[in-house]
């Protein structure tokens, strides 16, 4: 079976939200499934989550692996696509970007996260599938919501699903158990 890995998001962690049911759901299909914990969620630092999902990816498979990311999670992975050799390792199974984010989403103490400008070429050749799952009502990526989804269906190919309510998946304050679109969308890469 496949490999999971869950990339969470500015200000969670691992075990909460709709990470746990995904990792449970897919678990019990027999999947691997990873929900990393990064540092200093609340003040997150590039680098040092680069380096947390670069290890938690260390000698796995990338044609049996897939990558979801959540909101700054997904900014985490496409750093991660970024470095990846693929020349050596093979291309990733799917990435999964779910309410996520390709360009400064106005918080300044996020901008290293954003910088260098992303390798689009490199980043697409570094998987074989992109699927995006996204709210119209997402209050993160507010007026820009459907130029950050166009980027990756336009830059990478990425199938794209948006919603017309669902905030940030969740938004802040709020918390969201389950998410049957990304199950859906993880099972199309898979």
């Amino acid at each position: 079976m496949s490999r999971i890995v869950i990339a969470h998001g500015d200000g969670m962690r691992g075990e909460e939200h709709w990470y746990r049911s995904v990792a449970e759901e897919l678990g019990a299909e027999g999947h691997e499934v990873r929900v990393p914990d990064f540092p200093e969620p609340f003040a997150p630092e590039a680098a040092a989550w680069l380096k947390g999902l670069r290890a938690e990816t260390e000698g796995m498979r990338a044609g049996e692996t897939v990558l979801v990311g959540h909101s700054l999670g997904g900014v985490n992975v496409l750093r991660l696509l970024q470095e990846h050799d693929t020349a050596v390792e093979g291309a990733f199974a799917g990435v999964v970007f779910v309410a996520s984010m390709n360009a400064g989403a106005g918080y300044d103490a996020l901008a290293p996260f954003f910088s260098p400008e992303f390798d689009w070429a490199r980043i697409r050749g570094a998987a074989r599938g992109f699927r995006v799952l996204h709210a119209a009502d997402d209050p993160v990526t507010g007026e820009a919501t459907a130029e950050h989804v166009m980027r990756f269906v336009t830059e990478l190919g990425a199938v794209a699903r948006v919603t017309a309510s669902g905030g940030h998946f969740p938004s802040t304050g709020e918390s969201l158990r389950e998410l049957p679109d990304a199950v859906r969308l993880i099972r199309e890469v898979l």
